[in-house]
């Protein structure tokens, strides 16, 4: 598995996730992932950020279209990482009209998948972001949301592509997704 680290303050609490879990990772930051890197790994984890940066959209959504056109890809975008999955595949983001800082929520599951509960479902996140999905690329479904964020946890067809507008690593519900989603 390959953790992109964009810089995210909460990136060290992803990777001890991983090694709770027994999951073999390698963290690299988007400097030095080369075209070539990708072919190397079948699961990818795109992490949070702190500020914009063109070489860091760059290389994520070559990740992310990677991952979307590979067969048996998995991927795992983070605030920032679902989000750069929703633009370089046709969707929109935006502004929040309430930034999210350092703050929980309840995320309402409406369609169980291989990493979330089942439709219906209540989880609880921890949300940090300023920015949001505002309109999702046809390839792309929404599996749940909250009264805040219309599109917390997204799909790609029926891939294992997955992101979350919150940070899974920093709740025990999220944690779960992850350890679904290293299971996979």
């Amino acid at each position: 598995m390959l953790v992109v680290d964009n810089g995210s303050s909460y990136t060290d609490d992803l990777a001890a996730v991983l090694e709770k879990f027994g999951c073999a990772y390698k963290r690299m930051i988007p400097s030095e992932i080369s075209a070539e890197e990708l072919s190397k790994y079948g699961g990818f984890i795109l992490s949070g950020r702190k500020r914009n940066d063109r070489l860091v959209n760059e290389v994520n959504s070559r990740i992310v279209r990677h991952a979307a056109s590979t067969a048996g890809a998995k991927l795992l975008g983070i605030c920032y990482g679902a989000e750069i999955m929703a633009l370089c595949m046709g969707g929109t983001i935006r502004r929040s009209d309430i930034p999210q800082r350092n703050v929980r929520c309840t995320v309402r599951v409406s369609r169980a998948t291989p990493i979330t509960p089942d439709a219906g479902a209540s989880i609880d996140v921890f949300e940090s972001h300023t920015y949001e999905i505002s309109r999702l690329p046809d390839t792309f479904e929404s599996v749940g949301g909250s009264p805040d964020c219309r599109h917390e946890i997204i799909r790609y067809r029926d891939r294992d592509v997955y992101g979350t507008q919150f940070h899974p690593e920093m709740s025990r519900d999220g944690r779960r997704m992850v350890e679904r989603f290293c299971g996979l």
